[in-house]
């Protein structure tokens, strides 16, 4: 297997282009690509046929235009190249079949921004996004809107979202005198996920019907010993992690590096940073090949944020960074950042969003999933801060506070003996336990759960970059010393969103009293997260960016909130279910096979019954009881449903969630007191270790 020669072979890249499309054509693609210039539509026909040819060379005989509803999900609708040419049929994609197709709009999620009776919507292609050939079908990346305007997709404000900050910075750039075609954020986003054995999977009704666990025991030996972290990977998880590289590989998906997690059976993926549409694409296709490859070896991968109660949940780091197409990187330090204006400037600009808009930086990564990660031992708190690390923290410090700062330079590092090599050691050191840190030239924004959109973090990151950065232009654009003016500027922007700056713990036990003491948000719940989207100091940087309409922006949140209500009952429904048909009775079987074996023993006169066996009985009587009484509140709890979105989501949160960990508390104290064979469905031992 030669990896440059299948890298990209399902992909219309730009070689392709260059070899298959006239090169006025190719010269005019690539400046919509390159340089955000509007398409040129009297193309789109010799684009169309160039696209089709490749395609169905590839064995292609349908295309799609594949979108990104607001369903974290995306969407396709398969339709045939063939129209009828007489008795016989001819393979033809149009210009306008091209750039436009027209999906039904009523059935995804749009926020009442569309009646069902309102059915038209369009997709329009994105031709910044390269197409691709999967399964004898072409797919064309697209953005999806309504009828009257409204988007309804990711990729539509992502696209807004990446012009907005484009023109802000490359304003910023003009005051100190750098002029650049565009800036374009770059992201990289590291993939977690766990692989389980598919035949035990499907032996769980919790995680066929909502991807997670909802009961289970812990077993004797969890990620205590830090064994599996970087350990040797077993065979059949090897086998997959090199078909799902090659699979990615032909896509064009730039995988580099893969490892096995912390938590058993828990691994990582992690790409190159590439164009910030295009990594949302390729991140939104690597979840789905991953569960595809994962069934062709027996496997089943979980995407969810929390499959396994008492070990690491998986996340998404979002690597986020800012480039010119000249390769300037905003977010570079270079050797001396004590001195380097502008990017003190973008430093402090950065820092300043996060503060002011940390309630919606917040919100665009909660969900029903990430609410079991976040704030656990894996995963940064729900509290939002910046680490800044040693160097850049000392800069800090004697700005705003006035310290002396002494220069940190890299030193070479060496283990003391003759035969190692020097290694450079950074000027900082890394924090896991950050939500957003600074990581050398870009910031990781640690905070995304693992099945998220990349889209969503990067919408906000983008505006609220941009909305900064217009107003730092506004406010140096007159300045007659300029120099002066943006040191004054960054000192200023630093003073006031000091408090946002944290560069220990985020796990120790003295930072939540303190973040409430700097006035930062906690809200630990997609229910209380949400809200920050409804105030309208959050819609107005929308608006003011151009990104969404206030319209937009509410309809959002309100999907956030129903796809969260919706995702608690299903569990709640789902814990229900399996506590009274499975649980139940298999514990009231057990209890039974003991108290026919003390009856035996009593009749044939043996004189010491065993006590336990006795106190065994009564506990799992009582425990059972009490997980039914337990049911049986919380069934009444979902019957007591509020109407509208923002009371639901707080019953699930506060009511719901708490009634369902109680019947989890019961029904796992009760697996650890049976036999095994007596319980009616497979352990976590059986699901965390049985792929060898």
């Amino acid at each position: 297997m030669n990896v440059t020669e299948i890298f990209g072979c399902n992909v219309f890249n730009d070689e392709v282009m260059k070899n298959t499309l006239p090169k006025e054509v190719y010269k005019s693609l690539r400046k919509t690509i390159d340089e955000g210039e509007p398409f040129d539509s009297s193309i789109a026909a010799c684009v169309a046929n160039a696209m089709k040819d490749w395609a169905v060379g590839k064995g292609a005989t349908h295309y799609t235009h594949w979108f990104q509803p607001l369903t974290n999900l995306t969407a396709e609708k398969h339709d045939s190249f063939i129209e009828p040419s007489g008795d016989r049929v001819i393979m033809q994609l149009t210009g306008k079949s091209l750039i436009v197709g027209e999906p039904d709009a009523s059935s995804f999620p749009s926020g009442g921004t569309r009646e069902t009776s309102a059915a038209r919507g369009y997709t329009a292609w994105d031709p910044t996004s390269p197409a691709f050939v999967k399964e004898g079908t072409l797919y064309i990346p697209t953005v999806f809107v309504s009828y009257t305007g409204e988007t309804l997709d990711k990729k539509a404000p992502l696209l807004k979202s990446m012009t907005a900050l484009d023109t802000q910075a490359k304003r910023l750039l003009k005051l100190f005198g750098i002029h650049c075609r565009k800036v374009s954020t770059t992201v990289g986003p590291e993939q977690e996920y766990f692989l389980i054995d598919e035949q035990v999977y499907l032996k769980r009704k919790d995680l066929v019907l909502t991807g997670r666990t909802l009961f289970g025991a812990p077993p004797a030996r969890g990620q205590e010993l830090e064994d599996h972290y970087f350990g040797s990977l077993k065979t059949r998880v090897s086998a997959y992690m090199r078909d799902l590289d090659e699979t990615l590989w032909s896509y064009g998906i730039f995988a580099k590096t893969k490892h096995n997690e912390v938590a058993p059976a828990q691994h990582e993926l992690a790409p190159v940073f590439t164009t910030t549409n295009v990594a949302v694409d390729d991140n939104q296709l690597t979840m789905e090949l991953m569960k595809k490859v994962a069934k062709k070896h027996g496997l089943v991968c979980l995407l969810h944020e929390k499959p396994f109660e008492g070990v690491n949940g998986s996340g998404k780091h979002n690597n986020w960074s800012l480039s010119t197409d000249t390769g300037l990187n905003l977010l570079n330090p270079g050797d001396t950042p004590e001195d380097n204006n502008l990017f003190l400037l973008v430093l402090a600009c950065v820092v300043s969003a996060v503060d002011k808009y940390q309630g919606i930086l917040r919100a665009c990564v909660a969900s029903a999933g990430n609410d079991h990660r976040l704030g656990a031992d894996e995963a940064p708190p729900a509290i939002i801060s910046v680490y800044l690390g040693d160097q850049l923290g000392a800069i800090v410090d004697s700005l705003v506070l006035g310290k002396a700062y002494v220069p940190k330079k890299a030193i070479p590092g060496s283990i003391g003996v003759p035969e190692s090599p020097i290694f450079p050691i950074d000027t900082t050191d890394r924090n896991r336990t950050s939500p957003f840190a600074f990581t050398g030239n870009k910031f990781e924004f640690r905070m995304l759960g693992s099945q998220a959109s990349v889209a969503d973090p990067n919408i906000v990151l983008n505006t609220i970059a941009a909305q900064v950065f217009a107003e730092a232009v506004e406010a140096l654009s007159d300045a007659k010393d300029f120099e002066k003016a943006v040191r004054d500027y960054s000192v200023k922007l630093l003073k006031e969103h000091y408090r946002i700056i944290f560069n220990y713990n985020g796990y120790g036990p003295d930072w939540e009293p303190e973040a409430e003491k700097r006035g930062l948000l906690n809200n630990k719940t997609t229910a209380d997260a949400v809200l920050e989207f409804f105030k309208q100091e959050s819609i107005d940087v929308f608006v003011k960016q151009g990104v969404f309409t206030e319209k937009e922006v509410v309809a959002r949140a309100d999907i956030m909130l129903e796809n969260y209500v919706k995702t608690i009952n299903v569990e709640a429904l789902t814990t229900a279910e399996m506590a009274r048909q499975e649980i139940y009775p298999a514990v009231n079987r057990y209890i039974a096979e003991i108290a026919t074996a003390l009856q035996a023993k009593r009749a044939v006169g043996e004189k010491a019954v065993c006590k336990c066996d006795v106190e065994l009985v009564e506990r799992l009587s009582a425990m059972n009881d009490a997980m039914m009484e337990g049911v049986k509140k919380l069934e009444n709890d979902l019957k007591e449903m509020p109407a509208g979105g923002k009371a639901a989501s707080r019953q699930m949160a506060h009511t719901i969630v708490p009634d369902m960990e109680e019947v989890r508390r019961l029904a796992d104290g009760m697996e650890k007191l049976c036999a095994r064979e007596a319980w009616p469905f497979p352990s976590y031992t059986d699901l965390l270790y049985s792929v060898k």
